[in-house]
């Protein structure tokens, strides 16, 4: 009965952040990534007011409410609002910057260590038919019916509710009836940040221990609470987080915490390849995420062949031993496999349409694969490295098919989900993957016999195979492969009428993809020596999306200009990883408002100083022949 108690617990916190999102999405159409990162910052200003200031815990929860809700509506004016209209993909992305930006300014700010919380409450306890009561327990049983009841009454009977539930159904017809859908949608925003503000304080209170750092895992816990439960969907967000909550206590008893996540992610993709609206939810929104997007919009940048050469030879520069100091070459062999994982996503989302937010799970595929290969099973390098591609691109394939089928928001849920299930996997499968304590001494790179063991060797090796991939992307982009996945990116209704079998080639789209950051992951892992699953984190995904859209998806030289900007011009915070993160953020949140297609297209403002000077130039020629 306790471990009941307990998931009733933690599903009330699932509970307040589903009930966030599923708000944000009845009234924007968009899945707010930040509403975890809001959840963390009411647990830290909790934790400021009560256990440094001495305040009583009401004042706490009222403090975290009021600044969760400030932040929340910052996070509509900033990601959400100037996006009304455009491309869904852009405010998805732009949420996912907030989310960065608030981590890592709240682990910048307190810090990144566990610490105590008091609540003042008394320390006491009473038995009731066999379990055990605390009055945290009362306080937040207490706060959470209070509050969902309230909710569920000012949604159904104030002005304000009926303008909510009309925005949510059709948001130009609530315009043209005089409802005011910027100011309700704004009000929605911070009325959903305040609910997880109060989560946060809530269960810091529960556990008296805190993290800046959990809101990220909170955030996909409350997506799969509120997916569970249906999307859009209030009283399926309340199902849906008392339910995972209670499967979650349940499974923790039996297997331990390291189980959490595996729970979490695992009920979250049953439910998306078994009844994908949910438990209480609508079908899904038939308009896929990069259906049309500012993607297919922008044009790449062409280069010349003797450009294409002048860059292989720059490229190929830290491969001359002793030229370069080993750091500086070491830095570049990161820009490279991040800019093969970002290649990946060239395909998927720049060619084919696709956005895969869970690629870092398949990097770690790919490196896990050679790590095994090598060290356990003596296969020879480059073997374990195609092998390691093929299972990426298998798994990925195979593990990514049933979310074909769906639309609206859940194709990015379910890849977010199934790369940290894989993640997940490999934390708690001590016997192959060695669990939280990882491969260590993993074989170097050997080739024709050859020990690559020194930096500018390690970087020969990633180049080169760098060129191939780049080539062989290229060759499918012009093949009639390359323009069935366009016409799916463009628009996929039109392509399925047109006689396109779109899931077979989605399934091309996901292999190919896999295939790459598979063998992205088994070159991470020949260079690093050791690899654990704290090496390719969820938020590793993120990073492999900001890298991929900053450079420009249309193109693989994009993936390569990405990577060098932000794995080797961030070096510069290399002296903190939260200054990293933050500015990881920032750099997204901007391009996104301002130079969504990526710097590797063309821009307007050059095209248009192009044209005119083209035509003062025709002018004096006129003039002249005159």
């Amino acid at each position: 009965m306790d471990t009941v108690l307990a998931g009733l617990i933690n599903g009330n916190a699932y509970a307040l952040i589903a009930l966030g999102l599923s708000l944000v999405i009845g009234v924007a159409n968009v899945i707010n990534f930040a509403q975890g990162s809001l959840f963390a910052v009411g647990a830290m200003v909790g934790w400021l007011m009560t256990t440094s200031l001495g305040l009583p815990l009401w004042v706490a929860v009222i403090v975290a409410m009021a600044v969760t809700a400030l932040l929340g509506w910052v996070i509509n004016e900033l990601a959400v609002k100037p996006f009304a209209g455009k491309a869904p993909i852009a405010a998805v992305l732009s949420t996912i910057a907030m989310m960065i930006i608030l981590d890592a300014s709240n682990e910048l700010i307190f810090g990144p260590e566990l610490r105590p919380m008091r609540t003042g409450l008394p320390d006491v306890s009473f038995q009731l038919f066999g379990l055990t009561i605390n009055p945290i327990d009362i306080v937040i049983l207490c706060t959470s019916v209070v509050l969902m009841v309230g909710l569920a009454a000012l949604l159904r009977f104030t002005r304000f509710g009926r303008a909510v539930r009309a925005t949510s159904q059709d948001r130009e017809a609530a315009a043209q009836m005089g409802v005011p859908v910027n100011r309700v949608q704004a009000l929605a925003f911070m009325l959903a940040s305040s609910l997880g503000g109060l989560a946060g304080v809530l269960v810091a209170a529960y556990f008296t221990t805190i993290s800046p750092t959990q809101g990220f895992t909170i955030g996909l816990a409350g997506i799969a609470a509120a997916t569970l439960g249906g999307l859009g969907s209030l009283l399926g967000a309340v199902v849906g987080g008392l339910i995972l909550g209670v499967i979650e206590a349940f499974g923790v008893s039996l297997w331990g915490d390291a189980a959490r996540q595996i729970i979490t992610f695992g009920v979250l993709l049953l439910v998306l390849w078994i009844r994908p609206q949910g438990l209480l939810g609508a079908k899904a929104i038939k308009k896929e995420p990069l259906t049309g997007t500012f993607f297919a919009a922008a044009r790449k940048i062409r280069v010349p062949w003797w450009g294409v050469l002048l860059l292989v030879l720059i490229g190929a520069v830290p491969m001359v031993p002793g030229l370069l100091d080993g750091y500086t070459v070491q830095v570049g062999i990161q820009i490279i496999l991040f800019a093969l994982a970002a290649l990946s996503m060239t395909i998927l989302g720049g060619q084919a349409g696709q956005l895969s937010l869970g690629q870092a799970g398949t990097v770690a595929l790919g490196a896990y694969a050679l790590a095994l290969l090598t060290k356990n099973a003596g296969l020879p390098f480059l073997p374990a490295v195609l092998i390691a591609g093929l299972i990426g691109a298998v798994i990925m394939t195979v593990v990514a098919a049933p979310s074909w089928r769906l639309s609206g928001h859940y194709p990015a849920i379910a890849t977010l989900a199934t790369g940290a299930a894989i993640t997940a996997v490999a934390a708690n499968w001590n016997s192959v993957t060695g669990g939280g304590a990882g491969i260590a001494l993993i074989p170097q790179a050997e080739v024709f016999g050859i020990v690559l063991s020194s930096n500018s060797a390690r970087y020969g090796l990633v180049f080169v195979v760098l060129l191939i991939l780049c080539g062989l992307v290229f060759l499918w982009s012009k093949s009639h492969v390359g323009m069935y996945w366009r016409a799916i990116r463009d628009d996929e209704v039109a392509a399925r009428a047109a006689g396109i079998a779109t899931p077979q080639y989605k399934s091309l789209a996901f292999g190919v993809s896999g295939f790459i950051a598979g063998i992205a992951g088994a070159l991470w892992a020949a260079d690093y020596g050791f690899i654990d699953p704290k090496t390719f984190p969820p938020m590793m995904s993120f990073q492999i999306v900001i890298v991929a859209v900053l450079g420009g998806m249309l193109s693989p030289i994009g993936a390569i200009l990405g990577s060098a900007v932000m794995v080797g011009g961030l070096e510069l915070f290399r002296f903190s990883a939260s200054a990293r993160l933050l500015a990881y953020g920032l750099i997204l949140l901007l391009l996104i408002r301002f130079r969504p297609q990526g710097l590797w297209t063309h821009f307007d403002w050059f095209d248009r100083l192009k044209q005119r000077f083209g035509r003062n130039k025709d002018s004096e020629l006129e003039g002249s022949d005159a």
